[in-house]
């Protein structure tokens, strides 16, 4: 018996894996034997066309080149000297200088109530008069921009939200994250940075936190010191106040595209490949149920929004939200939101109870903005009951992971059914799973289309139809990578096929 587990064959015969030759010595042997044997003649690297020498010393020199930039960058982070912000300078500085000297005159010559009834630009001229009086008691002489720059301050804190009102108007300003009265920070094309605004106090800052959620019918407090809201263009807002924040109220806002977002705005703008946008199209027009998974502000509910585009007009669409932040694009829609509980702790509206009652409102599709608990058992079972096209967002870093959440939020309720049945469920309701992710370059993008097929096992197996493959960054730090299709057939192809759709589907997939 060989070393291999094979039986040595009979003398004489020769193996059939190689021939075993003698060893030879010498100087003259080894100047005899030609590189690499005889079945692998040593190739002539000049020879061959464009092709250079290899130098075994050039290959590191980039790796190490590489590593040195990498410690630089975290020695300068780690040695960096953080200035606290100044605030406002120049011309803004001015005006808010001015603005404190006479917003008080000014509140005691205007009925606050009767003001409240007027529109801005209605306050506006009543209050050019009044404020050029004021600006005469104090002995002030400002310029026409000046003027003017007064008068929208002034109208922001009395009816708007003070001074938030300039970076609301900003389109470039995707959020706003206040974190206290003197430091506000917003996002700029991905990149956080620090915002020329401040507040007069702690006071001024909670007075515009109640504003904005009194419009909606919440309040924030001492009791309630949580809030959620939204503006009248649909952002997003979160209120959070002492005791819990430590450094004063806190405000985040996420603001909405005041232009309906489609898909091929986002393929134009590099999230997506044109195949993906060509997939996911059909997959919102055949009604797949559509999981979306990501980080926080990776772009979920912008890519709910765009996919909405595709449902058909003369469906029913109900969507059901904590705080109603989708703008479906879409005729037949009813928006549905849940109610926080009472002083009391009574009356509370939740997630789960919508869903429930969505049931009875002959609904063709059911979406929901996030799903966080035990409302994701109703929604599977609405997927699986005829609601076929119901989507839905959640936090999750991974198509696996995002599988794995839903398992765990269903066993966080008290439906006592074994893990398998509900592995199952899910994998007979869910069609497809869009990975969304926001790269630390400032872009979002769609890392991951995923087909969910069945189980095998106590498994759930899905397959990857495209994936987002990073490749490098360039000097700006802009991040390099490539959308691949991985060239599989769809399993949900008979989905499409009953909507016409199988052809253009496989060729987008392959």
């Amino acid at each position: 018996m060989s070393a291999f587990g094979r039986k040595n064959g009979p003398a004489g015969i020769k193996s059939g894996f190689g021939v075993a030759r003698p060893m030879q010595g010498g100087a003259a042997a080894r100047e005899e034997l030609p590189r690499g044997g005889d079945q692998f003649p040593p190739l002539d690297i000049a020879s061959l066309p464009g092709e250079a020498p290899f130098d075994p010393l050039a290959a590191p020199t980039s790796a190490m080149q590489r590593n040195a930039d990498a410690m630089s960058r975290l020695s300068d982070r780690a040695n960096a000297e953080h200035v606290p912000d100044a605030g406002p300078q120049g011309f803004e500085a001015s005006v808010h200088k001015i603005k404190e000297q006479v917003l008080p005159r000014l509140l005691e010559r205007v009925d606050p109530e009767a003001a409240a009834t007027l529109t801005k630009d209605e306050l506006a001229e009543e209050f050019r008069p009044i404020i050029m009086e004021v600006l005469a008691e104090l002995k002030l002489t400002l310029n026409r921009r000046e003027q003017f720059a007064l008068e929208k301050v002034l109208v922001d804190e009395l009816l708007g939200l003070g001074p938030l009102e300039e970076l609301l108007s900003d389109p470039d300003v995707t959020d706003i994250m206040v974190n206290g009265p003197d430091q506000t920070y917003i996002e700029k094309k991905g990149k956080l940075q620090i915002a020329p605004i401040k507040f007069r106090d702690e006071e001024h800052l909670f007075q515009i936190a109640q504003r904005i959620v009194s419009k909606v019918g919440r309040r924030v407090d001492q009791t309630t010191p949580l809030a959620d809201a939204r503006l009248p263009d649909g952002s997003r807002v979160n209120v959070i106040v002492p005791p819990l924040s430590l450094r004063g109220t806190a405000i985040s806002i996420r603001k909405f595209s005041a232009k309906p977002i489609t898909i091929d705005m986002l393929a134009g703008w590099g999230a997506m490949s044109p195949k993906m946008a060509t997939a996911l199209k059909i997959a919102g027009a055949c009604r797949f149920n559509i999981v979306i998974s990501g980080g926080t502000g990776s772009g979920k509910t912008t890519m709910l929004n765009a996919l909405s585009k595709m449902i058909d007009p003369g469906e029913r669409v109900l969507t059901i939200e904590d705080a109603a932040e989708l703008r479906l694009q879409q005729p037949h829609w009813l928006p549905l939101e849940t109610r926080p509980a009472n002083l009391e702790g009574n009356g509370a509206i939740t997630i789960g109870d919508l869903v429930k009652n969505a049931l009875r409102m002959r609904p063709d599709r059911i979406i929901l903005g996030e799903i966080r608990g035990a409302e994701c058992f109703d929604l599977l079972a609405a997927m699986n009951t005829g609601h076929d096209g119901s989507m839905c967002t959640l936090h999750a870093n991974s198509p696996r992971e995002c599988l794995g959440r839903m398992e765990n939020m269903i066993l966080m309720g008290d439906i006592k059914i074994p893990k398998e049945a509900i592995s199952k469920q899910i994998a007979d309701s869910v069609d497809l799973i869009v990975q969304v992710k926001r790269l630390r370059d400032g872009s979002r993008r769609v890392t991951n289309v995923t087909e969910v097929i069945g189980m095998e096992g106590d498994v759930i197996v899905t397959q990857e139809l495209f994936k987002f493959e990073y490749h490098d960054e360039d000097d700006s730090g802009k991040i390099i990578g490539e959308y691949r299709s991985m060239g599989l057939r769809p399993y949900t192809l008979d989905k499409a096929r009953m909507f016409g759709f199988d052809q253009p589907f496989l060729e987008s997939c392959l």
